[in-house]
């Protein structure tokens, strides 16, 4: 079966902000939040000329094809179940749209800032998407884990910076007690996880089951944490980088009004998205948006392999959230004006998506 891969959706360029505004506190960036962040924007910004950026991008991008050709036996030991596979190797856990496991991609997932958030074994066992320890490839892949720390705590970095100017914004228009902020939410979280994500080559030319679909690399969803920072994807040939052999393969948004739009940002800028817990804390001042991937097809997508990593910022699983009657996220499970911690809120998505035991990560 052949499919028309034609890129027939809009495309759009995430509104930018030089790192050199955002790092200065006394800049007014209200309105570029708005355009990204705000109920009419995308749920997604970049930020441009980050210090260091690219060459860790690349550090990082370029240990991920390897990390997927480890043996075997080696993966298997980096797995961790009782986590949900939300520590270390996962690969065709995750299920596609279709009901069937996604077998295109793998993950690792670690926290970049603590190895070992909680020695408490009660919440290690409670909360074990978040709690549980790293699980670090030292003797096979050993330059894996400084790269991943380096990449992940800089996206933080600049991520509470961005946090900040969304705290000036959502000020004018509610009020906020002190250490109720976005910044200082994320600044005392131990929960932040890193994702370096792995697309396997393609063996055929033409679509898939499920590669014709618009989110045939990673199915629709929308963001649970407070803010995800995202590399742009680096693709690879015969250990050569190469471009995007798809114009109509990455992002894509599902607008506020249900539009469908495919989204871009330079490969050196660094892009953030907000999540449904920013949404709910800010009470709809910034809005989170459903997005997927799409997969290049084609004859030159053959053997193309990808890799991209993500970091999801999240509150701590102890902060307690407080859910407005003006968002209507998961109504369904919480009722107007009640409060649950984050990791409370987790298992309880986590039970909703995942019925209860499916091994699956946390997106």
């Amino acid at each position: 079966m052949s499919c028309s891969c034609q890129n027939e959706t809009p495309t759009i360029r995430t509104v930018t902000i030089p790192y050199s505004h955002l790092k200065d506190r006394s800049v007014d960036l209200s309105a570029k939040i708005e355009e990204g962040f705000g109920p009419n924007g995308l749920g997604i910004l970049s930020i441009s000329d980050v210090p260091g950026y690219s060459s860790l991008r690349q550090n990082l991008l370029r240990l991920s094809p390897r990390l997927a050709s480890l043996p075997e036996d080696v993966k298997k030991e980096l797995e961790d179940p009782n986590s949900r596979y939300n520590f270390g190797w996962s690969h065709g856990k995750e299920k596609l749209e279709s009901g069937k496991p996604d077998i295109l991609k793998g993950s690792f997932y670690a926290n970049p800032i603590l190895d070992r958030p909680t020695t408490d074994e009660a919440l290690v066992q409670r909360y074990a998407s978040y709690c549980g320890s790293n699980i670090w490839p030292d003797r096979a892949l050993p330059e894996l884990e400084v790269a991943f720390k380096a990449l992940g705590k800089l996206i933080l970095d600049v991520g509470l910076m961005v946090a900040y100017h969304c705290d000036q914004y959502v000020s004018r228009g509610m009020n906020m007690h002190e250490n109720e902020g976005l910044e200082q939410i994320l600044q005392r979280s131990r929960c932040h996880k890193g994702r370096l994500l792995y697309y396997f080559p393609s063996l055929q030319s033409n679509c898939t089951e499920d590669g014709g679909s618009m989110s045939s690399w990673c199915g629709w969803h929308t963001d649970h944490g407070s803010l995800t920072g995202l590399t742009c994807g680096m693709f690879m040939k015969d250990a050569v980088e190469i471009p995007c052999p798809d114009s109509a393969a990455g992002l894509y948004i599902r607008t506020r009004t249900d539009q469908i739009v495919k989204v871009v940002f330079g490969e050196d800028e660094l892009a953030y998205q907000i999540g449904e817990t920013t949404e709910i804390l800010s009470r709809g001042h910034l809005c989170a948006t459903p997005h997927c991937v799409r997969a290049p097809k084609g004859k030159d997508a053959f053997g193309v392999e990808r890799s991209t990593f993500a970091l999801f910022m999240q509150p701590d699983w102890d902060e307690k959230l407080n859910f407005p009657d003006v968002v209507h996220i998961h109504q369904e499970l919480i009722s107007a004006h009640g409060s649950l911690t984050f990791g409370e809120y987790t298992e309880m998505l986590l039970d909703k998506y995942y019925h209860l035991k499916t091994k699956a990560p946390v997106v």
